[in-house]
């Protein structure tokens, strides 16, 4: 139940043509508020609704309970969740032993573009491609939660 983290901003679309799998993503919350994020999330056919408590001091680290719903579920708490909502793409690439996804954020948040990486700890070496840009892990606007209350257009 512990997520282990990265994020990177990336700065090439070269990793569209690495990848082995994409999906749509649609998702908002039912409480945004750093100490505990209730998400609502549809991804392509399936819903979900994840739990996550607050990040430690370098943002790599935090609790994470995950359970799909079914789709009829996630539809309705959708339509109950705090105003914002996100809408992106998510790329999955192979990268050495691990899987990058990549995010392309639309609508309110088009031009972002995020990379995450999941580790089995937090110094845990990993093969980063060339596309990887800048490390943002532990700066708090490049939170999904954030990016709905204040979107990437509005910086």
């Amino acid at each position: 139940m512990v997520e282990i983290e990265r994020k990177f901003l990336v700065i090439s679309d070269v990793f569209i043509d690495e990848s082995f799998a994409q999906k749509r993503i649609v998702q908002a919350y039912l409480s945004s508020v750093p100490e505990r994020t209730v998400r609502i999330r549809i991804k392509a056919d399936k819903g979900f609704i994840t739990i996550k408590g607050k990040s430690n001091d370098s943002g790599t680290t935090r609790l994470e309970w995950e359970k799909e719903i079914s789709l009829p579920e996630a539809d309705s708490l959708l339509s109950i969740c705090e105003s914002g909502m996100i809408d992106k793409v998510r790329y999955e690439v192979k990268v050495g032993n691990h899987v990058i996804e990549v995010d392309v954020f639309s609508k309110e948040n088009e031009g972002l573009i995020l990379a995450e990486i999941e580790l089995q700890s937090e110094n845990e070496i990993f093969q980063k491609p060339t596309w990887l840009g800048e490390e943002v892990t532990n700066d708090e606007r490049f939170y999904n939660a954030y990016l709905s209350k204040k979107p990437f257009k509005t910086w």
